[in-house]
């Protein structure tokens, strides 16, 4: 599932292209992707309207849309799910099997595609309301972390996907985390020392911050040209494997661990995938 770092570059990506443009036209594969918003509500509220800016909170996209015959704002809430992507194309290629939405611009149109309809574009943007601060807020300080990891009896890989505490952080990036900082992704939460909650917390920052700059220096024109479109990031046909490359635990299992050489493990928390090193992560 895209991350954090995925979703910022897609932001920063598709920000400038949508920019001033006016939807013409509104197609609604599956109906599905919009919950809980009908489709009569989402035609009826973006023909016409006009999209001003998009921003990134936690995993979502919040795109601000100036509608055509009201002088408030409009938001419309995407979220990428397992297989999601969102793009530009010229209205002469021919649209994806698995296109959800389509909004026409005129000379070309803007499709979100989903393979598995697990991804949102809806019109609901409650769900920003309910994360946590963003990594880099000014006041998400390592005592505030650190106060918040105490009320938690859940082992501190599981607490950090908790989207309720820091916003944007997944499976990747906790894994990583916690094996910059030695903590084993095992340790009760609430056992989360001050020292160590503020290594956590910067180290937090420095793997989304590295994610963010690697995603943000690749090709993104991955289909050859006939479209914009960025699925997660850097897997354009020419550009560096990204977890070849800069990951250091996850999805590395059995493999020499980058510090002590010991294989690296995997082990499910929470239903999920969690790869640490036993020997650099003893406690």
């Amino acid at each position: 599932m895209p991350e954090l770092p995925e979703v910022e570059v897609l932001a920063r990506h598709l920000r400038p292209l949508l920019r001033g443009k006016t939807i013409r036209a509104i197609e609604i594969r599956r109906e599905k992707v919009l919950r809980p918003t009908s489709p009569a509500r989402f035609k009826k509220s973006l023909l016409g309207a006009k999209f001003l800016s998009l921003e990134r909170r936690g995993k979502y996209l919040l795109f601000e849309l100036q509608p055509k015959n009201s002088r408030e704002k409009l938001h419309l809430l995407g979220h990428l799910g397992m297989t999601g992507r969102m793009f530009l194309a010229a209205k002469k290629e021919p649209l994806p099997k698995h296109a959800a939405v389509i909004l026409d611009f005129g000379k070309n149109h803007f499709i979100y595609e989903d393979t598995r309809y697990f991804g949102r574009f809806t019109l609901d943007v409650s769900a920003v309301e309910k994360l946590g601060p963003e990594p880099w807020d000014k006041k998400f300080s390592p005592e505030f972390f650190q106060q918040q990891l105490k009320k938690s009896r859940q082992p501190i890989k599981v607490k950090l996907l908790d989207q309720s505490l820091i916003a944007g952080v997944g499976n990747i990036y906790a894994s990583e985390a916690l094996f910059r900082t030695g903590i084993s992704p095992r340790r009760t939460a609430a056992k989360i020392t001050r020292p160590e909650a503020a290594r956590l917390l910067a180290a937090i920052r420095e793997v989304l911050t590295e994610a963010v700059d690697c995603g943000s220096t690749v090709p993104l024109n991955f289909t050859a040209g006939k479209t914009d479109g960025l699925f997660y990031f850097g897997r354009a046909a020419d550009a560096i494997d990204y977890y070849e490359e800069r990951l250091r635990v996850y999805d590395r299992a059995g493999k020499p661990c980058w510090n002590c050489g010991e294989p690296i493990k995997r082990i499910v928390q929470a239903a999920r995938s969690t790869f640490f090193c036993p020997h650099c992560q003893k406690s």
